[in-house]
């Protein structure tokens, strides 16, 4: 019997290291701030539209389009999409267009919920990546490398601010049910060490395995538990005093038990007032899914999380435009809205940045399919929409503009290196000082270097 006793006091020790614990390993972070100048934003809410949004049909109207639906061309591969050659039909938007807020910016129609909050918006035009091929569109977007293997945002903004909780993970990820091309690496910590790295909360059944402490464990067993493991450990690691990992995993019980004391009450949504939770769209079937993501979001931040990631798709509309952006936006209007609403409310906006985006645009033309109404878009590197809010950005305006057919952008244009130096500017950092010495040079966000979009700032 003692064994048996003794055999599952040890399976629920080792089992929080798996589960639990693992999130924990992954996410200690600096105690130490390095920030390198004032900071406009103190955390990030980073608002994914997984599979290439159309700015065409949601902040960027084009008019010329109207003239020129399903007009005929031949393409000759003369710009970045990925089905480029052959014949081509323009298409125009299928929604309606509007000013919104006393500013007047652009939006379709169909954001019912987010013009209400469109004077709190800065939207930007001129952002441009390299690929239209999914997995390293989302990987340039989330790293700053199109190949994977690289540091994701999240991971270099705790590296560089530590955390304001160390009872919670400093990058935390709301992915969908599937996650997004390229899987995890998409919140890796790269090389920079492993906690680190962004700690996703799963959609369905237990966010976090291992969360509650097993049947039968009680919390001052599972404490004297830990106490004896960190002390053998402690002993193994003072002989083999470079062994960093050891010591990762010995801070990452510890997190992990802290953790089992305060996560399981921040995910719970009941402590919230009803009229939260319906201005979020949680309980309606269309919105829910998002509505609570984006409530989770800013309970994270509210709890001293430093950057959060929230997953919502898939936009890649080949086909059948109308019906697909259409049912996304509504999916995801009213828990944006009153995300921002929230946050403003609560006083945290102003020092909050959020980011909305997906990994590129699409283009203004398609090789139709079938006719009448099933027309889409297809990949677009050199126009996106993008949209932040909060953290020092310049509400109600829109910055930069693509040509008139929407095809590229042409005013005040950006590789996606310059939106990452940016976020890290008004978090605080400095990118060309935010480095890590790997494979023999000191690394860096950007890659090479970038420059801030100061049309952007406030």
């Amino acid at each position: 019997m003692n064994n048996i006793a003794s055999l599952s006091r040890r399976e629920a020790l080792y089992g929080l290291g798996a589960g639990l614990g693992s999130v924990a390993f992954s996410s200690l972070l600096q105690g130490a701030s390095a920030v390198h100048h004032p900071a406009r934003a103190k955390r990030c809410i980073f608002l994914m539209m997984e599979g290439g949004p159309s700015h065409i049909d949601t902040f960027d109207p084009k008019p010329e389009l109207e003239r020129l639906h399903l007009k005929q061309f031949q393409r000759s591969g003369d710009m970045e999409s990925a089905m480029s050659s052959g014949k081509r039909y323009f298409v125009k938007s299928p929604f309606e267009f509007i000013k919104a807020g006393k500013s007047g910016v652009d939006m379709s129609a169909e954001w019912k919920h987010l013009k209400e909050v469109a004077d709190d918006i800065c939207f930007y035009r001129g952002c441009q990546v390299e690929s239209v091929n999914h997995p390293t569109a989302c990987y340039h977007v989330n790293t700053g490398n199109r190949f994977g293997g690289d540091p994701a945002v999240g991971a270099w903004v705790t590296y560089g601010l530590g955390t304001e909780n160390e009872n919670l993970p400093g990058f935390v990820v709301l992915p969908r049910n599937s996650y997004p091309q390229g899987g995890a690496g998409n919140w890796s910590n790269g090389f920079l060490p492993a906690k680190f790295q962004g700690t996703p909360l799963r959609p369905e059944g237990s966010p976090i395995l291992d969360l509650h402490t097993p049947e039968g464990i009680s919390r001052e067993r599972l404490r004297k538990n830990l106490d004896l493991l960190k002390k053998l450990n402690q002993q193994h690691l003072e002989e083999r005093e470079h062994r960093s990992e050891l010591d990762a995993r010995m801070q990452s019980y510890e997190l992990a038990y802290r953790m089992q004391g305060v996560v399981p009450e921040l995910l719970d949504l009941k402590g919230e007032k009803e009229s939260t939770l319906e201005s979020y769209g949680i309980g309606n079937s269309k919105t829910d899914a998002f509505g609570r993501k984006c409530l989770m979001a800013r309970r994270l931040v509210e709890k001293g999380v430093r950057f959060v990631q929230a997953y919502a798709g898939n936009w890649d509309s080949h086909d059948y435009i109308a019906k697909a952006h259409g049912s996304l936006i509504h999916s995801v209007d009213q828990p944006i809205a009153a995300l921002l609403k929230d946050l403003k409310d609560r006083g945290l906006l102003e020092d909050t940045l959020v980011i909305w985006c997906g990994e590129f645009g699409r283009t203004p033309d398609n090789g139709i399919r079938g006719g009448g109404q099933s027309y889409g878009r297809d990949h677009n590197a050199k126009a996106m929409p993008m949209w932040f809010a909060g953290g020092g950005t310049k509400g109600g305006h829109m910055i930069g503009g693509t040509d008139e057919l929407g095809a590229q952008a042409v005013e005040a244009v950006h590789h996606i290196r310059d939106v990452h130096v940016t976020i890290l500017h008004l978090l605080g950092l400095n990118d060309s000082k935010l480095t890590f010495y790997h494979a023999g040079r000191h690394k860096q966000l950007s890659q090479f270097g970038g420059q801030v979009i100061k049309e952007l700032l406030a």
